[in-house]
């Protein structure tokens, strides 16, 4: 056989990583490795630092940090004499990215991607930056004078290296954490600390940029549900209802952008990440459930069609996210002028366009195009719809954004849960197919045979990084939703083996849980973030779903664990509502709940599936729901606690709502539901 030369070793290391990130950067001259002992032992070997570079498939600046520095043959050639070079997707190993971001946080006094770290052989960071531009501007160093000062502060002076590093671990390792709430009604706190940061003009809360508050507006509905609060009612709506108008939302085809740069939601970062659609789905669901919003439900439709059109993978899960860029520059497969509009649709149909999306000369995007927003509904909706099909059929003759079509446990574990209500509120069927769908190839590719689960996979193959925190709780939550939704008794018992795995496998012993297992791969710090960011804290998840494993089995120890957990973490909810929507939003769900409803009927029975839609149509929070055929599911020690000895009325599908355990007579009837 011939040997491998370099070159094809540098390739093939990431050719086979499961992430397109790192696929991405395969044919670099960088010499990368993946994350791993392999690129350590290298550098323990040769004596010289790591160069650790964190970003993800969607991030633009990773791309031109990437064309400039990257591809670049002198860079490259300096990376490979001085440094050992490891590539991270930070969605694909969030710990290894939420350690160093806290350390380039700390040391820099800010944070994003790319991030880059460099590290002594041991993992522990000695400097930090994000981006560097490959020739220093606007006060900015270059990023090979960067390198330079790095080599010869390791060569001369590793004292000075070697304290550096020793002190930033020290701060890492340090456990920090909130005191408990002071006491009082923290839900009010929130929303009185939320309205303070507000904006009245544009909604949504502090200035741009202004990322999407999925998680707190969750918490503000269900405030306004449990205690009829009008300040927080307000605020959700007006915030939903400002993306839902801008041109954050695309108004073509559905689909939220990761966020606005401007305060009135109007220019977006491009890229769409799965998340933040699954989370904003549910919430338009939940907005759209508790006012009757037309303009709720329409997001909800486009949003849910979007993530399956666009998103959906052959293998059944949904993909990670859409890039910004297409062609080279971001944004343009969105963007129109007022002449585009006018060759695509004549010149009355264009001007309508232009109107009604507010597209103008010039735009407010770049080479003078526009984004799109929708001020009013239009009044005719039928020349809409017309006028949003041919501008669609014009635009998928553009060069599309690429995907990355890795599938992320907990981003799909979201998306179930999303999916799986708005098929039963909707009773669009293929809703909830797409959610089941996704749910078996979790199952099925992300589960182990020992009930431990895989971070991603990608094309049907399962990486190898294992999942943390918030993909068992996600997930957990997901299936439990679908159980709900469908009454398949599959649902459960897996949600509820993830459930036994975080208690078992993830504790503290404070009453909280940290993001990793306890056979995780030893890195210098064991992370434990108890804040939301683009997704809920794997903490705040885990409290929702322990919440109602309670409801559902009225097993007393859930409810315990998920009092201790908010216990732990009701100081940061007291603090920074705005990180803490998930805490409060199941802080609002302990409150309330549980709410039990338990259906009986046959299965295929429209009437099983109305009082089953009844009840998914409750916006008190604390509402959990089981449904089952009468005989199998109901009967022996195998029923789900909450059905045992259910029986139908006069053979007909019946509800039990309950209280605090405390049961109502069935009833037969959607609106005795109600």
């Amino acid at each position: 056989m011939v040997a491998a030369t370099q070159d094809e070793v540098m390739s093939n290391r990431l050719a086979k990583a499961t992430s397109p990130y790192l696929q991405q950067h395969k044919d670099n001259p960088v010499d990368w490795y993946e994350w791993g002992e392999e690129a350590f032992e290298k550098a323990r070997s040769r004596d010289i630092p790591v160069f650790l570079s964190v970003g993800y498939a969607a991030c633009h600046w990773c791309h031109v940090m990437a064309h400039e520095s990257f591809e670049d043959d002198g860079t490259a050639d300096y990376l490979n004499e001085h440094f050992v070079s490891i590539k991270v997707d930070r969605e694909e190993r969030p710990d290894i990215d939420a350690i160093y971001m806290e350390a380039t946080q700390a040391m820099t006094g800010h944070g994003g991607w790319p991030m880059t770290c460099i590290l002594t052989t041991d993992g522990a960071p000695f400097f930090t930056g994000t981006y560097f531009p490959l020739q220093g501007r606007q006060g900015m160093p270059g990023f090979g004078q960067v390198l330079q000062a790095v080599v010869t502060a390791w060569r001369e002076r590793r004292d000075e290296v070697t304290g550096i590093s020793a002190d930033v671990t020290k701060h890492l390792q340090r456990s920090v954490s909130l005191p408990p709430a002071t006491g009082g009604d923290l839900g009010q706190g929130a929303v009185k600390q939320l309205a303070k940061s507000f904006d009245s003009l544009h909604a949504g809360f502090g200035s741009a940029p202004k990322f999407p508050p999925s998680m707190v507006c969750e918490f503000l509905l269900r405030r306004a549900a449990r205690v009829d609060d009008e300040d927080a009612l307000r605020m959700a709506e007006a915030t939903l209802e400002a993306m839902a108008r801008g041109g954050m939302y695309d108004q073509l085809g559905g689909g939220f952008a990761r966020y606005s740069v401007d305060d009135r939601w109007d220019v977006p970062h491009f890229e769409k990440m799965l998340y933040d659609n699954a989370l904003l789905l549910r919430v338009c669901m939940h907005w759209a459930r508790q006012t009757g919003s037309a303009l709720a439900e329409r997001v909800v439709r486009e949003t849910a069609d979007f993530m399956i059109r666009e998103l959906g993978t052959a293998e059944g899960g949904f993909a990670s996210a859409l890039d910004a860029d297409s062609d080279g520059e971001e944004g343009v497969f969105y963007v129109w002028t007022p002449s585009e509009l006018t060759a695509v649709l004549g010149d009355e149909d264009g001007a309508y366009a232009a109107e009604t999306f507010g597209v103008k000369s010039p735009g407010n995007f770049e080479h003078g195009s526009s984004t799109l927003r929708v001020d009013s509904d239009p009044p005719d909706l039928d020349r809409h719809r017309d006028v949003v099909r041919s501008l669609m059929a014009h635009r998928d003759t553009r060069t599309r954004p690429a995907r990355d079509d890795k599938v992320v446990a907990a981003w799909n574990g979201l998306a179930i849960a999303a999916l799986a209500e708005a098929g039963v509120i909707l009773d669009e069927a293929r809703y909830l197919d797409a959610a089941a769908a996704a749910g078996h190839l979790l199952l099925d590719i992300h589960l182990t045979e020992d009930g431990k689960l895989r971070r991603a996979s990608r094309d049907g193959v399962v990486g190898e990084p294992a999942g943390v925190l918030e993909d068992y709780a996600c997930v957990a939550d997901g299936l439990l939703v679908l159980y709900g939704a469908t009454g398949d008794r599959r649902w459960f018992d897996q949600a509820a083996g993830l459930v036994s795995q975080i208690r078992t496998r993830f504790p503290d012993d404070r009453g909280g849980f940290y993001d990793t297992a306890d056979d995780a791969e030893a890195l210098i710090k064991r992370p434990q973030d108890p804040a939301d960011n683009a997704s809920p804290s794997g903490q705040a998840m885990t409290a929702t779903v322990l919440l109602t494993m309670f409801g559902l089995t009225g097993d007393d120890s859930y409810r315990d664990a998920a009092e201790a957990l908010l216990g732990q973490l009701s100081g940061l909810a007291e603090r920074a509502a705005r990180f803490a929507g998930q805490t409060l939003s199941a802080g609002e769900a302990m409150l309330d709940g549980p709410r039990q409803v338990a259906v009986v009927g046959p299965d295929d029975d429209q009437g099983r599936r109305d009082l089953v839609e009844a009840a998914y149509r409750l916006s008190h929070p604390g509402v959990v729901i089981a449904q089952g055929a009468e005989g199998a599911d109901t009967e022996g020690e195998d029923a789900v606690p909450l059905l045992a000895f259910r029986t139908m009325i006069d053979g007909k599908a019946a509800a039990y709502v309950c209280h605090h355990f405390v049961c109502d007579l069935p009833v037969t009837s959607p609106a005795e539901v109600r």
